[in-house]
């Protein structure tokens, strides 16, 4: 069985309608496909009929954006009521807190002489309610100041580059607190990816475990080097955490994050899906969407 646990479509930064994404997953050879878009689960619903029409398994989830010291953590909801109130409020924060942001993210590329309008980001964004900076990368990429979204990233948009600008981001601990409430399963998405690994030590890892329930780690993925995916499944295994697998695949805009070039173990999967069961029955107020398993 070949599982991906962490993907996006166009309904946040992906570049491929929901639809699409599916198509590609099943005719990539994947069993089960979880949908994780950035701080919106807008694309589920046409992900459960893509994912019954083709006969592939479908996993509703959400990438949440967390920060922890002013470091970007990312943490993976599967199987949450979107709805809950406190974790829709705090989702609808960190939307309004991406999009807000765009103008003077623009403002300060023009400064640089980059020529570029909020206009044309936002036509980069359409049918999302998660704008961010792939879009302004997108944007870029239209006009031809860049020739790719990492060279936009590189140049001008990743952190310490002269266009980004910060936004709102919960702390990593209430965001699995609110997954955990609303009846979902909380993963850290690429905990030694980027700039996590700063922030998200063995010991981190291990007090949110203890704190506030985190379920597990992701650890087969593209950001991780060899050497950090043996020691983060050490950690995991120590910690008797979930450590999954994953492409976190973006389409187009993002090279090398091929459907199914990680993938998450069946016994791992088994175990989330277990973790799904309890928290779910242990919700109170919350409505919780099952996964899709032919």
């Amino acid at each position: 069985m070949r599982i991906d646990l962490h993907t996006h479509s166009n309904r946040s930064d992906g570049t491929d309608p929901v639809d699409v994404l599916l198509a590609q997953a099943k005719r990539a050879g994947l069993d089960v496909i979880a949908l994780t878009d950035h701080d919106t689960a807008d694309g589920w619903a046409d992900g459960r009929r893509a994912a019954e029409e083709l006969g592939i398994g479908f996993v509703p989830g959400l990438e949440i954006s967390c920060k922890l010291n002013g470091i970007s953590v990312h943490l993976l909801g599967y199987l949450p009521d979107p709805s809950y109130p406190a974790l829709a409020e705090e989702l609808r924060i960190v939307r309004d807190g991406r999009t807000d942001r765009i103008p003077s993210i623009v403002a300060r590329l023009n400064g640089l002489g980059v020529p570029l309008t909020v206009d044309e980001v936002l036509a980069q964004a359409t049918g999302t309610p998660s704008v961010g900076r792939p879009h302004v990368a997108d944007a870029l990429v239209a006009n031809g100041t860049v020739a790719n979204r990492g060279e936009a990233f590189d140049r001008f948009l990743a952190d310490g580059k002269p266009g980004h600008v910060s936004h709102y981001a919960i702390e990593p601990g209430r965001a699995i607190d609110l997954v955990r409430e609303a009846g979902g399963v909380p993963i850290i998405a690429h905990p030694w990816g980027r700039s996590s690994y700063k922030v998200m030590t063995a010991d981190t890892i291990a007090r949110l475990v203890e704190d506030h329930g985190l379920a597990g780690i992701e650890v087969e993925h593209q950001d991780h080097s060899d050497a950090s995916r043996t020691a983060l499944r050490g950690i995991a295994r120590d910690l008797g955490i979930i450590y999954t697998g994953s492409s976190d695949h973006h389409g187009v805009g993002k090279i090398d994050h091929d459907l199914g070039v990680n993938s998450t173990e069946p016994e791992q999967f088994e175990r989330l899906l277990e973790v799904a069961k309890v928290n779910a029955a242990a919700a109170v107020g919350a409505t919780v969407p099952e996964a899709y398993l032919p």
